[in-house]
């Protein structure tokens, strides 16, 4: 069966913050991820770790993930991303990530909140597989506690 959005889909980010604020969740790193955060702002990887970082325990797996502001908002986040140019691969592959794209109608009630879908530049069938294959290829870091 042929994926809904093999013709492409249209989406501009408008830097709303939709995806980085107001709900709890997760933020994953790789090393990759961790190693590009921590240059972007001039520390050692283990200070980023213990400044910027939480340890998530998820039953199955642990893994390592940005933390949060008491109002659920991403950490970097102030009138706009902080590390825009650093941030991690979840962040760059929003909204196309698996959950969204499964099908046309998870896509379209993600898009109630985010008004940059459905909207702007058309992004076609073969930059949406690359970024599901990035993320699918993605070795998140799992610390031992």
């Amino acid at each position: 069966m042929e994926a809904f959005w093999n013709d492409g889909l249209q989406f501009s980010c408008t830097s709303c913050g939709h995806c980085c604020r107001h709900e709890p969740g997760y933020v994953f790193l790789s090393q990759k991820d961790l190693s590009r955060l921590s240059a972007h702002m001039q520390m050692s990887q283990e200070d980023f770790t213990a400044q910027h970082c939480r340890v998530v325990d998820l039953g199955i797996a642990i893994r390592l993930s940005l933390v949060e502001t008491p109002e659920n908002d991403c950490f970097f986040w102030n009138d706009g991303c902080t590390v825009y140019k650093a941030r991690p691969l979840q962040c760059r592959t929003y909204p196309f990530w698996p959950a969204n794209l499964s099908s046309r109608a998870d896509w379209d009630n993600e898009a109630r909140e985010c008004p940059g879908m459905n909207q702007g530049e058309l992004r076609s069938g073969r930059e949406i597989a690359k970024a599901l294959k990035m993320r699918e290829r993605q070795i998140l870091i799992s610390p031992t506690r």
